[in-house]
């Protein structure tokens, strides 16, 4: 009987098991968790969650029951230390040793931390991954405290949203010119440079940090701009690194992440990779999709594939970001975007189209769920309407998808 182990509890890994057993798989199922809690969903960490608006058991993807019913062996508290292609067999912290038939990496990312030579070691100084990330960071929400925010992507600013609805006075500095540069379009920069300043936060941009100082506990920043802050507290927001170290020490391929060909199969004939972790090729480009959509998908094509199955995975990127009362969601990916066009919606709601030439590649809808849903899914029919038609607000928007 087949033994396929997964290594990583987070949505990929979850995703890819339950996926086995729903598609007929009747062999050993072992899922590997470094944590010590079953499969559980991030992007609430840093909104409802880090504010007690949903409890742990709510988190959860399953409930423990489902592992056992379906039975899957869930492995909490447990660390790879090595793998070792030629034998098909994992090193496991302890020293003991597990053999597969198949093996799945879905070992996700790390947050890139400041180095402890800048102040990155000082106690109050957090990121924001998982879930006692969230555990430490929730007792420090008070009102009234100072809070220092490092980094002006979408986890940034998520903090910066959760701080300020908590009462904290709140300080976000981007070395950038703009915050969500690498993401997004300046039209869409300006939309949420202005709703966090509407909300009290003091966006810095075109400024980094030179050093966080204090005695143990983190009291101050000295910026590059020479000024100094007091800060009680540091969310640190500048970036992710895929997890490939075993990988890498396994002699697998890595480019950009755990390199995957078209169906998530790694450079050995009998490991794939999934989620954060692995890169694949999107529109020629070899790419990392960080997304849950891109976790359960390719998650789910996998364990099809390591079942015999011959599925190519096509990626069809979307993402998603709460901050205060404004829902974003994101369809397409924007890479060589070379014109935006607005399109104004019902109240305060608006929408940002991005063309490479001719064609319509993604799209940014805040507060505007209709102009997403019709953006993705012309973008995945790989239909562009003209942008005069997209401007024009008396567009029959579903009418776009006819035809």
């Amino acid at each position: 009987m087949d033994h396929f182990v997964v290594v990583g509890g987070g949505q990929a890994g979850a995703s890819l098991v339950a996926k086995l057993r729903t598609s007929g798989f009747e062999g050993q199922i072992t899922l590997i968790c470094g944590e010590d809690v079953p499969p559980y969903q991030r992007p609430p960490l840093s909104k409802a969650y880090l504010l007690g608006e949903m409890e742990l058991e709510r988190l959860f993807l399953r409930s423990p029951e489902f592992y056992a019913e379906q039975d899957i062996n869930l492995r909490l508290s447990t660390q790879v230390t090595a793998i070792n292609p030629s034998a098909k067999t994992l090193m496991l912290e302890g020293g003991e040793t597990l053999g597969y038939d198949r093996l799945a990496l879905t070992t996700g990312s790390t947050p890139r931390r400041l180095p402890a030579a800048i102040g990155g070691d000082l106690d109050g100084v957090f990121t924001m991954r998982d879930l006692k990330d969230a555990d430490r960071l929730a007792p420090e929400l008070k009102p009234g405290r100072k809070m220092l925010i490092i980094g002006g992507g979408y986890i940034g600013l998520e903090a910066a949203a959760v701080a300020a609805k908590s009462g904290l006075e709140v300080t976000l500095i981007e070395m950038a010119d703009r915050i969500l540069q690498r993401v997004a379009a300046p039209i869409t920069s300006d939309f949420f440079r202005d709703l966090h300043q509407s909300h009290g936060v003091s966006i810095r941009e075109g400024i980094g940090l030179s050093r966080l100082t204090g005695e143990g506990r983190v009291t101050g920043a000295d910026l590059s701009d020479g000024s100094h802050i007091d800060v009680d507290l540091v969310i640190v927001g500048i970036g992710i690194t895929p997890n490939t170290q075993l990988a890498q020490a396994a002699g697998l391929k890595i480019e950009n992440g755990i390199w995957t060909d078209t169906h998530g199969r790694t450079s050995d004939a009998n490991i794939w990779a999934a989620g954060d972790c692995a890169s694949l090729v999107y529109h020629g480009q070899r790419i990392r999709l960080e997304s849950v959509g891109n976790a359960i998908d390719q998650g789910e094509v996998v364990a099809q594939n390591m079942m015999g199955g011959d599925v190519a995975y096509q990626p069809r990127p979307w993402f998603w970001s709460d901050q205060y009362n404004c829902k974003l969601q994101i369809g397409g990916l924007n890479m060589g975007y070379d014109a935006v066009h607005l399109r104004k919606g019902a109240g305060e709601s608006q929408s940002h189209w991005y063309y490479k030439g001719n064609e319509l590649i993604a799209v940014d809808a805040m507060n505007d769920p209709r102009d997403y849903m019709v953006g993705k899914r012309l973008i995945e029919a790989g239909r562009s309407p003209k942008p005069e038609v997209i401007r024009d607000p008396a567009t029959d928007m579903k009418a776009l998808l006819k035809g």
